[in-house]
């Protein structure tokens, strides 16, 4: 992790947001806060930090819509807080092109070590976690499924020879997939190599990831495999 990364924290509740801004610069982060999506957007756009930490209920532009907006213009990582582990906030959270999300109320050692493993994955987007192989792939680095085809050594993904737009957590995904083709691969084996989760997490994240790769490579491409993961079509 690079030294004095940039963290925009958007937290309208202002004990939690000056707590967490003083635990997060604790921990060698710089830190800029924002109460409200408004100013939360301005300030992303002026300063292009390396991470946002939003929450999802934030007066002016909610959490959930300002990471849209985010997502519109930026493949940095983002984070959703929420104070509820409601179905409806994760997934809405996920859809809108979150990486991640913490329930509040949650632990400064913990939230600094998912900012870090975030943070891990996006520097090492090109790399699965999981050691998988691109043996198959042909002497540019290109493997190749029906339509699709996945550069492993450009990190670009076309289709049906269009360019494919992925963020780094989907391109991981990807990787994952694609470097063992057939294969059944678990959620916690994902949350493990995509997500860093050595000690397990809530798995709708990666159900979402899925989905969400789905609608760009291809419904078809990335199978459920009933009660036990996912597997990509060779």
């Amino acid at each position: 992790m690079p030294e004095h990364t940039h963290v925009l924290f958007v937290e309208d509740d202002d004990v939690i947001r000056e707590a967490t801004q003083l635990a997060l610069e604790r921990d060698g982060f710089a830190v800029t806060a924002m109460p409200d999506g408004l100013s939360g957007l301005a300030a992303f756009r002026a300063d292009r930090p390396d991470i946002a930490l939003l929450d999802v209920m934030v007066p002016g532009l909610d959490g959930v819509s300002l990471c849209r907006r985010i997502r519109d213009e930026s493949t940095v990582p983002v984070i959703m807080l929420s104070a509820r582990a409601d179905s409806i906030d994760v997934v809405l959270g996920l859809e809108a092109g979150a990486d991640d999300y913490v329930t509040k109320p949650f632990d400064g050692a913990v939230l600094v070590a998912r900012i870090r493993a975030v943070l891990r994955r996006f520097g090492h987007a090109g790399h699965p976690a999981g050691g998988g192989t691109d043996a198959s792939a042909g002497s540019d680095g290109v493997l190749t499924f029906g339509e699709l085809e996945v550069d492993t050594d450009g990190m670009e993904v076309r289709r049906a020879g269009q360019p494919v737009a992925l963020t780094p957590t989907e391109m991981r995904l990807l990787l994952e997939f694609s470097g063992a083709p057939g294969t059944v691969l678990s959620r916690d084996k994902l949350l493990e190599r995509v997500w860093d989760y050595g000690w397990g997490g809530d798995t709708r994240v990666v159900d979402v990831h899925v989905q969400r790769l789905r609608q760009k490579i291809g419904q078809d491409r990335i199978e459920t495999v009933r009660g036990f993961g996912y597997k990509l079509r060779g």
